[in-house]
Parts: structure tokens; sequence; C-alpha cells
């Protein structure tokens, strides 16, 4: 039987409102670079990730091909396709572009790309568990206190020991991630991310240890932040 390999799925369609730049979140310089650039360099780079497929936007394919795949020589990068309306809908055009070169038994690692500091120790633990069969989410304990707040009004204040924020990578068996987004989209569910579709089918997630710099740069706060975290490398990777 043919060993499985790791592919990654990128989604980097969205158009970036909340940073209130004048071009997309992902072509932002950070370091010099942009923001998709990094996120992509580290799968290109990390000897667990056999290709990968890039979602964005339509209209920027080409620019993005050559100002980004093909200027940082990405040749991991084996497909562009265009986004869709919601994230989950650009992670299932990846997906089904991935039908080319992944089996089942293959394995899928779903990460943002605006989130350019994790590590391989990270990616390593996620495809390790996807490849039991069951999904592998990246997250970390909340550390504030969270409220549930209706109508203005406090309701409830949940044991924040419960409580993890999701992070990226994402990872899983290609055939079971692809049902879950068949399933999800014959339904018309819209889940928040893709480990929320195998929650609601019934399926096992387990949870790794991310970081607190594994952030998703999406405000400039968090842009601000990112090049704190260049300016003092104290955990995470990048280029």
């Amino acid at each position: 039987m043919k060993a499985a390999r790791a592919f990654a799925v990128i989604p980097a369609a969205g158009m970036g409102k909340r940073m209130g730049a004048s071009i997309n979140k992902q072509y932002l310089l950070l370091n010099g670079k942009p923001i998709v650039a990094h996120t992509l360099q580290f799968f290109q780079d990390s000897p667990a990730i056999s290709g990968i497929i890039l979602v964005i936007p339509e209209d920027e394919i080409p620019y993005c091909r050559e100002k980004v795949v093909e200027r940082f020589s990405l040749s991991k990068v084996m497909d562009i396709v265009p986004g869709g309306a919601e994230r989950q809908h650009s992670v299932m055009n990846g997906l089904s572009a991935l039908k080319r070169y992944a089996g089942d038994e293959d394995l899928v690692v779903v990460h943002d790309g605006v989130r350019p500091f994790l590590d391989e120790k990270m990616l390593q633990e996620s495809i390790a568990i996807a490849s039991e069969g069951i999904g592998a989410l990246t997250a970390v304990q909340a550390k504030d206190t969270i409220k549930v707040v209706e109508g203005g009004f406090v309701i409830e204040t949940p044991d924040r020991s419960a409580l993890w924020h999701a992070q990226t990578p994402q990872s899983f068996r290609y055939g079971l991630i692809l049902r879950m987004h068949e399933m999800a989209e014959l339904e018309d569910f819209l889940g928040t991310d893709d480990c929320s579709l195998l929650e609601r089918y019934g399926e096992q997630v387990r949870v790794i240890k991310g970081s607190y710099r594994n952030i998703k740069i999406t405000t400039p706060e968090d842009l601000l932040l990112a090049e704190a975290f260049i300016k003092n490398p104290g955990g995470g990777s990048l280029s």
C-alpha cells in the first residue's frame, strides 16, 4: 500500500475589509514580502508537504501567479483556484481541485493564507493525528474571561478552562474532509471552520496545542503584532 502523502489547501480569498487597506490583506508586506508568500514559503520548505493548492479571488489569479508564486519560486503550488462566496466554499474549491492529485487516504492540511507563524512541530503533530482518521484542530486555551451576551446584556459566563480559540492548521484524511464538505453543501450548512463540519456529522476532532503567536492577520493591529514577532523571534516560523 502506497504511503499517504500530505497536501496543503491554502484559502486566501478574503477581501480584507477589516484591514482598511487599498489592496487585499494577503498581499500586504510583512518584512518586505507579501503575507501569503510567507505562509506559502513555510509549506514549500516543509518536508511533510507534497503539494499546495492555493485559493484566491478569481480576478487575482494572474497577479498572484506572477508576483507571489513565480517570484518566490514556490514550486509546490500545483494549482491556483478561484475562491467562493464564503471561506467554506473556497476550501471546497481547493478540495475539488485536489482530486487530480490525492487519494482518499492521503492527508489534507487546511491553513489560512494570512496565518504565517505556524511551525513544523505543529504541522507534523496535526498530520500525525489526521493519519488516524480523525480531525486535527490546532487551538489555544482562552486567556480572557468570555461572556455570552444577548441584547447587550450578559446572560452567561462559561467556564474558561473549557474554552479554546480555534486556529489552523486543521488536518484530515482527504476522503473524510471532502465527504464532510459535500454533505454540508447538500444541506446548505455553513460551518465556522472545517472541523465544525466533522462535529456536525459525528466525526471525532482532537485538539493539539497551538501557539499564541500563530495569529491570523486581519486587522492593522494584527499587522503591528506580526512585525513585533519578527523583531523578537521567540517562536513561530517566518522566513
